[in-house]
């Protein structure tokens, strides 16, 4: 019987192999090579590209722990990436229950709508929304002035909130579609059995739902903290210089400074960092899911 199913499991990796070469040759193309790539360029002393002579070296990781800069930088990095995914949770969980166990027909259809309307617009375009709604005499400005019988002031571009703001308006969909998915699949018995037997709405969320829905703010969580903690369109145009983090920092190694070797070594740290951070909390969030 063992050798039957060694057998049948064979086979059937044979026929799916023409089904899954064409996507592993992708990732290989476009994920593997250029990773490649910046790791041989990590490890330059100067761009072979740029023509001059250039040896093997570790002085670029070496950069990172010589300058304490880089460390404050990864460590507000950290920080943003946190109260980033902390504002998601706050903001996506309710909206993705309120989807998926309140809302019905065509009204849960126009409101699904919107949610996943922000993947349809470019980000930079997302970005210089905002800067035309938080900056002084701005959309925001003008309509509180507008309704108030008092005169204020609201300019909230080049400041840390800006930067949440933005960052938060557009990862908080991933919030929302992984807990929708996951709400969506809880049976509505085990709630309705929960009231049954005297539970409140508080105790039913804490019982229920929310260690039900676990893999959905796993899932989401993951989605939002790893991109945000090396992002830097939102910080660099809505943070001004307040907007300094890592991932700008990274940004103007191959941009402005086209120091394309120590670039590419601090984001192979931040990869790393990242990548320790998610495998200590694993073991948390295995359990929790």
């Amino acid at each position: 019987m063992a050798a039957q199913g060694a057998t049948a499991t064979r086979s059937g990796l044979r026929s799916a192999l023409p089904l899954l070469a064409p996507a592993y040759l992708w990732l290989t193309v476009a994920i593997f090579l250029p990773l490649s790539a910046m790791v041989f360029f990590s490890f330059m002393t100067e761009l072979s590209l740029s023509g001059k002579p250039w040896a093997f070296t570790l002085g670029n990781y070496a950069a990172f722990f010589s300058q304490s800069l880089y460390l404050t930088l990864l460590l507000a990095s950290l920080r943003l990436g946190l109260e980033v995914t902390l504002w998601c949770i706050v903001i996506g969980y309710p909206a993705a229950y309120v989807l998926a166990k309140v809302l019905k027909g065509r009204s849960r259809e126009a409101i699904f709508l919107l949610v996943i309307l922000p993947f349809w617009s470019n980000g930079l375009v997302r970005i210089f929304s905002w800067a035309m709604v938080l900056r002084e005499g701005g959309i925001l400005d003008t309509a509180l002035n507008a309704v108030l019988p008092f005169k204020i002031n609201i300019d909230l571009m080049y400041s840390y909130p800006a930067v949440i703001i933005g960052l938060v308006h557009s990862y908080v969909p991933y919030m929302v579609l992984t807990c929708y998915l996951t709400l969506q699949a809880i049976d509505d018995s085990l709630i309705e059995a929960g009231r049954s037997l005297g539970a409140t709405r508080l105790q039913v969320l804490k019982r229920i739902i929310i260690p039900l829905s676990m893999p959905g703010l796993v899932a989401g969580a993951a989605l939002i903290f790893v991109p945000v903690v090396g992002s830097f369109m939102e910080p660099r145009i809505l943070g001004g210089r307040t907007g300094t983090f890592y991932g700008t920092v990274i940004e103007d190694q191959f941009v402005a400074v086209f120091n394309w070797p120590l670039g590419a070594a601090l984001s192979f740290i931040l990869l790393a960092v990242v990548l320790v951070i998610l495998a200590v909390a694993s073991p948390v969030l295995r359990r929790a899911a």
